[in-house]
Order: C-alpha cells, then structure tokens, then sequence
C-alpha cells in the first residue's frame, strides 16, 4: 500500500468494520457518530458534525447563523474560492477585510471598519495553520452580536494564546481533504458548543430530516417511525452534504494518530525556518507569542527586486524542490468575480454591487509575494531534499 505513513492498518481496520456491518450509510451506520465523537473530544468542542467537505461545512455554519438574501458576511480576501462560493450560495453579500502583512491573517481593525447594520457574519480564516488575532474579533462578535464562523480548514489543532481554537468562535469549521493535516480523501467537519447551531447545521447537510438531534446524525434509528405513512420526514430545508461511512472510516483512524500529523509538520517546518533563518528576503509568516501554528505549509514573504519569484521558483525545483506554491488569487480578482459573472446568480441583489479598487490594499501587496513550502511529508528525512533546495537557492543567490 503507498502512503503507508499516511494509511495505515489502524483505518483499514475501520474500513473493513464498515464493510463487515454491511456498508451502512451515513443515514443509518455508526461510523460518522465515532468519528464526531473522538474528533469533538479532540479539539475541545461539545459537537462535532461531518460533511463530505469543508466548503459545505461553511455553508451550513452560515445557514446556522442565519445568513440569508442580502446579509453581508466580512473574510478576507486571500483565501480559497469557497468562502466566496458560500456566501454567494446564501444570496449574501462578500464584503473583504484586509489583513496584516506579517501573519497574512484577517486584519480585526478593518472588520471594525467593515461593519454595517447588514452584517450577519464573519468569516476569519486561520491561514496556513495559524489562527487569527480572535480576542479582538470576538469582542466585535459580541459588541454587535455578529456571530464568528471560524474557518480553520488549514489549522487542525492550532492554539491561540494558549487556548485550542475551537474554543474561541462560536463555529469552527475544517477541511479534511487529502492535503490537510488528518484526511478522509475528501470531507470537512464542523464543531461547535451551541446546541441549536448544531441542529441546524446537521439538518442542513442531510435534507433536513426532522429526527436529527445535536450529537447524532443516524436517521433510521427506530423502525416505527420510518414504518409510519403519516410521518413527516423534512421540517428544515438541506441539502445531501452526508460524509459516505468509509470516509468517516478514515476519519475516526486519522483522528486518533493526529499528534503524529500535526508533530511532523511543526519538525519540517522547523526544517524550512532553519533553512532560510539567515535570509533577509524570506519574511516567514509571523506566529505570536503563545500561538501554536500547526503548517499546513510553511509560508514566506518574498521581499527582494533583483531576482523575479519566479527565477527563484525555477532555481528551486533545478535543485531538486519539487515547486514553490503561489498562493490563491485575492477573491475579488478571481475571473468568476473580476469578470462579474457572479452577479448572474442573484441579478436583483449583486448587479448595483461596485468592488473600487483598492478593495484590501495590503492584501494587494502581500499576495504576489507569497510563497508555500509543502510540510505534508511522510517523515521528516522525506522532506530533506525539499529543504536541502531552499538552502542552496538561497545561497545561489547570495
């Protein structure tokens, strides 16, 4: 089996008690339940609900909230195309905060500048595994009683001053597609301590069966109610986001090796900070005091005018580093939204809507100088040749 450091017996196991138990789905098996249960326990958060990916993770926490037709919904920028998609699928409004140029995260400042008597959300992103400045964020949230959807798709077990992060919004939400810190090949999952938030989002993500409560997503748990023609199935309108029982399979196994995933990241990026400690031009992302950034990559600045990002990428991968990461486009520079193509979803709401430029100047700045180094390897000798790369391109061009 490859990626036998990734996979292992531990979620074959798992993988054959769900094909043992006849292959239950998500409706009716158990294995999303352990799979809720262990990874609610490990972050530090009362419930846990799975989805077949983060992005519909998000659009449930923004249909909990309330999130609907015109609403405003504050995130940065630099994200993945999902935060915009979301909000676009509530017929809400995208409105970008900047962010700070040292740790590439959600600037709290320009939220508060942001804020109008339309703003039902907001959406901070814990970008490259380290978590936003949250004091300041939930002090807004609770000012203006806006509830934080907190996407942490990248920061799996990452703290802020100390405390786990999904202690802090009153949403958090993460990825476990393949190249996250645990993975069930494609999936998400959502935590939470609110109750009714709960409900709502696990309504949302499995056609809104009415028989759902907070901490369990099985339908089909008593025969008489199913087998009743005067049953009423739907009270809450959802969509078949369900996490297959297989992927959960995965979940449950990653879930339990977690600190192994999340040790092996901070070793290799210790790895590529060792590396590039004496480069002026390499800005590292900036990790506060008493915040643990858990890598989804190491991430840089690029801060110098004589050699282009890209003639450093190409003298990278000739000495071996298998790529340099760019990251995303800004949202609003994406084709979908520069182009206004968006707009044709909701022509009513989106067609008078004018983004001027500057929209988030920093971000502007910050984007193209942005590199990505992989973290996800199997050990830390595997990511040797990746670091021994970045040592000789920046000696290369000393």
């Amino acid at each position: 089996m490859k990626n036998t450091w990734r996979f292992g017996e531990l979620e074959l196991r798992y993988i054959r008690e769900v094909i043992d138990s006849g292959f239950g789905s998500g409706t009716s098996g158990s294995m999303n339940n352990r799979f809720e249960t262990a990874f609610a326990k490990k972050v530090g958060s009362k419930y846990a609900i799975t989805f077949n990916s983060g992005t519909g993770t998000l659009q449930a926490a923004l249909y909990a909230v309330g999130v609907g037709y015109g609403d405003e919904v504050i995130t940065p920028p630099l994200t993945v195309i999902s935060n915009l998609d979301v909000i676009l699928a509530q017929n809400a409004v995208p409105v970008f905060a900047d962010i700070d140029p040292d740790t590439f995260n959600i600037d709290p400042a320009d939220i508060a500048r942001k804020i109008t008597p339309r703003t039902k959300a907001i959406m901070p992103v814990a970008l490259y595994g380290l978590c936003c400045d949250m004091d300041p964020i939930m002090e807004l949230s609770r000012k203006h009683n806006i509830p934080v959807i907190m996407d942490a798709a990248e920061a799996h077990m990452a703290e802020y001053k100390g405390r786990p992060i999904a202690s802090i919004a009153q949403i958090t939400s993460y990825s476990t597609e393949n190249s996250k810190h645990i993975t069930t090949g494609d999936g998400g999952i959502v935590v939470t301590d609110n109750e009714e938030y709960a409900i709502k989002m696990r309504k949302f993500g499995s056609l809104g069966y009415a028989a759902l409560p907070a901490g369990d997503g099985r339908i089909r748990r008593h025969k008489d109610i199913f087998q009743d023609p005067a049953y009423k199935r739907h009270d809450a309108f959802g969509y078949n986001f369900r996490m297959p029982e297989v992927a959960a399979a995965l979940g449950l196994a990653q879930t339990e090796r977690m600190d192994f995933f999340i040790k092996l990241r901070l070793d290799i990026a210790a790895m590529y900070a060792e590396a590039a400690k004496e480069c002026s031009y390499l800005l590292p992302q900036k990790t506060p005091k008493d915040y643990l950034n858990t890598y989804w990559t190491w991430t840089c600045k690029y801060e110098r005018d004589d050699v282009s990002w890209k003639d450093f990428r190409a003298k990278y991968v000739e000495f071996g580093g298998d790529g340099i990461y760019a990251a995303w486009a800004l949202l609003y520079d994406e084709t979908i939204f520069a182009s206004g193509a968006w707009k044709k979803l909701c022509p009513p709401l989106y067609g008078p809507l004018d983004y001027k430029r500057p929209v988030c100047p920093v971000a502007d700045t910050v984007q193209p100088k942005l590199m990505q180094f992989v973290t996800n390897f199997g050990s830390k000798a595997e990511a040797e040749p990746q670091v021994e790369a970045l040592y000789k391109t920046i000696r290369y061009f000393k």
